[in-house]
């Protein structure tokens, strides 16, 4: 697949009527107004510009320097989830012509860019090594650091992700003594709740060296294996699989690959559970912010990529969409941010403060807004005799 990074043209000239900051102003009030969003209003989701310096960082820099520059303070919004909710459900993307106003990056694309496998260890260092104490305060106390599952009835972020876990295992129809192959293990709370409850044996691949060293420091005397090695690299054959919430760093180059490693490592009659987020339309448009921020080299797969890259090699069983779940997650993760942050002031900047506010946010709108989703797929090496049965 070629990258569009390669592709990627020099930002258009704004046309003579937009070359001012004040009749750039008024254009993006326009826009905006179609999402009942306004400039410096006092709703919730309305904007406050605190310096007309913005206007030229949308027009030049679109999504990057939107990004950038709430990171700066030069803008603020009350509720960045409402303000994203609002803008992607009047799908104001659809409304403008991209080779005119660059701000549409920031509308249109939303997704994260390729990944190869040389620069898997990007998002490691930038995202995920951030340090253990601060996903400790954010995440609940298995660490899952994914989608709970509200839609059980759970009220609470430890309720939501223990039924996620359970969710899981069940659709897994995990027994004792199977042997379980996780691909990205995370801080390894799949693996020991897999193992407490459901008695299987797991081997789990993933290259955080922190996320591994405190796997194991806290999950000694379970009957699990955490390797620090790239997914690519898994060998033996597995009852079962579970990769969850990595696909997104896969990318669509690498899709068939990951697929037809799942089968091979399969034994026949297996399952595996793919947890991931997705989009309904293929896209290939890199996001600038979230690529230099939050998830260098990754993807979000449509439901035609992973369709497409599973083609042949599996009978699909299950395809289960709880993305308004992520919202509920997103937001729980927040407060949990906001609480902790006192602690962590004085190991991270006030730019960072801003750059995860906008990241989480900006997510949760996204989710509610229904512009992305989350995908819980159950697939067989050979089909599951007698039907698999649906567990929600």
């Amino acid at each position: 697949m070629i990258d569009i990074m390669t592709q990627r043209q020099p930002a258009p000239i704004l046309p003579a009527s937009f070359q001012s900051s004040n009749e750039l102003r008024h254009w993006v009030q326009s826009l905006l107004s179609k999402a009942d969003i306004q400039v410096q209003d006092r709703r919730p989701w309305d904007i406050k510009v605190h310096q007309e310096e913005l206007w030229p960082r949308i027009a030049t820099q679109g999504s990057l320097g939107l990004g950038e520059a709430y990171m700066e303070g030069l803008w603020d919004c009350n509720a960045l989830d409402q303000f994203f909710d609002r803008v992607l459900s009047a799908r104001l993307p659809e409304q403008v012509n991209v080779l005119e106003i660059p701000i549409v990056e920031l509308l249109r694309s939303f997704v994260f860019n390729n990944q190869s496998k040389s620069r898997s260890q990007k998002v490691v260092d930038i995202h995920y090594n951030l340090g253990n104490p601060f996903y400790e305060a954010m995440l609940d106390s298995n660490m899952q650091y994914t989608c709970g599952y509200y839609s059980s009835g759970a009220l609470t972020l430890e309720e939501a992700q223990e039924a996620k876990l359970h969710l899981i295992c069940k659709k897994l129809n995990l027994k004792p003594g199977e042997r379980v192959l996780e691909l990205g293990s995370g801080w390894g709370g799949f693996a020991r709740f897999a193992a407490r409850h459901y008695g299987v044996e797991v081997v789990a691949y993933n290259i955080s060296k922190e996320q591994v060293e405190w796997a194991q420091a806290r999950n000694q005397g379970w009957p699990i294996e955490y390797r620090l090695q790239d997914y690519r690299e898994a060998t033996g054959t597995f009852d079962k699989i579970v990769s969850i919430g990595m696909c997104e760093h896969v990318g669509p180059a690498n899709h068939r690959a990951f697929f037809q490693l799942v089968h091979d490592r399969l034994k026949e009659g297996g399952v595996c559970l793919l947890h991931t987020i997705g989009k309904d339309k293929s896209i290939n448009k890199l996001d600038p912010w979230f690529a230099k921020y939050i998830f260098p080299g990754a993807i979000l797969p449509s439901t035609a990529d992973l369709g497409k890259a599973m083609d042949g090699l599996f009978v699909l069983e299950d395809w289960h969409n709880f993305g308004c779940d992520y919202d509920q997650t997103l937001m729980a993760w927040h407060r949990r941010f906001e609480a902790a942050w006192p602690r962590f002031r004085g190991q991270y900047s006030d730019r960072f403060y801003r750059m995860w506010r906008y990241y989480l946010l900006s997510s949760a709108g996204a989710f509610r807004s229904r512009y992305i989703q989350l995908f819980q797929i159950v697939l067989s090496k050979g089909g599951i005799r007698g039907g698999w049965r649906s567990v929600r």
